[in-house]
């Protein structure tokens, strides 16, 4: 699989294969600058490449060359992660992580003067929800009401990079903190500050008044409307819970923060 880029693009492997469900990855250099090489597998990844290339290395890891199914990007060198930030357990530490991905994203959002790529229309990307809410009722049947009405009248449209969390927003030193593998979506800029909810982990999540103090901090950042922000936490974890229920497996954290949504909905 990687062979034909390696001669191609004349690249020397530098590590070992990562492997994930919808692409193959290999640590490279090309002319001594280090460098990833991915191969997507799967449809939204091969948007992801042509939304790489589009914001072209402004607020996102540069694109050192790319095809129809493959992406060289420059490398982060840096070991800082926000995940391992956030996993201390400081609530100050998880504040400067949500700065980070909540800045990130904003970046991404701006416009640009040129067409944009071909992308995915929210309507579309949320289709797997509605027949799980159909088959599991409960709180999914909430999750799915909530991203109809957003789905229905959305605002502030933008190009979205669909997979927003402490693992997709690297440090590369003097670039700043850059993000990678976007899904290459199109609609409200509220759906991409959702999956920060859900992440880095259980534990770092569900930390006893995290939820409440993202939420506040989240919608002071990015400039979100309060409730609407619980809507779209409340849909993205319905979605996310809807693709692990058709892996067969069960559901968690997108579940415990789904819930959570939904109550302070209701308290609104």
């Amino acid at each position: 699989m990687f062979a034909e880029y390696i001669v191609k693009w004349d690249l020397l492997p530098d590590g070992e294969p990562i492997r994930t469900h919808s692409s193959r990855l290999l640590p490279v250099r090309r002319h001594g600058v280090a460098a990833m090489l991915k191969v997507a597998l799967e449809a939204e990844e091969k948007s992801g490449v042509q939304l790489m290339v589009w914001w072209d290395g402004d607020g996102a890891a540069r694109v050192l060359a790319h095809d129809a199914d493959a992406i060289l990007l420059e490398r982060a060198q840096n070991s800082h992660a926000l995940a391992d930030k956030v996993r201390t357990g400081d609530s100050d530490a998880d504040d400067a992580a949500t700065e980070i991905l909540c800045a990130a994203a904003a970046r991404l959002h701006a416009p640009r003067n040129k067409p944009l790529p071909e992308l995915i229309g929210l309507p579309r990307w949320f289709q797997s929800l509605w027949p799980a809410a159909q088959q599991y009722g409960g709180w999914l049947t909430e999750s799915a009401a909530a991203a109809q009405a957003l789905l229905a009248a959305p605002q502030d449209p933008v190009v979205l990079h669909g997979d927003i969390h402490h693992g997709n927003v690297l440090d590369f030193g003097p670039r700043g903190w850059l993000a990678i593998d976007p899904k290459g979506l199109y609609g409200e800029r509220g759906f991409d500050y959702a999956n920060i909810f859900c992440n880095p982990d259980r534990q770092s999540a569900l930390a006893p008044g995290r939820f409440e103090r993202r939420v506040e901090h989240v919608a002071q950042l990015a400039g979100l409307d309060r409730r609407r922000l619980l809507q779209w936490i409340l849909a993205w974890s319905g979605l996310s819970a809807a693709w692990i229920l058709e892996t067969g497996e069960t559901p968690d954290i997108d579940m415990d923060i789904g819930k959570l949504a939904a109550g302070a909905l209701k308290l609104d």
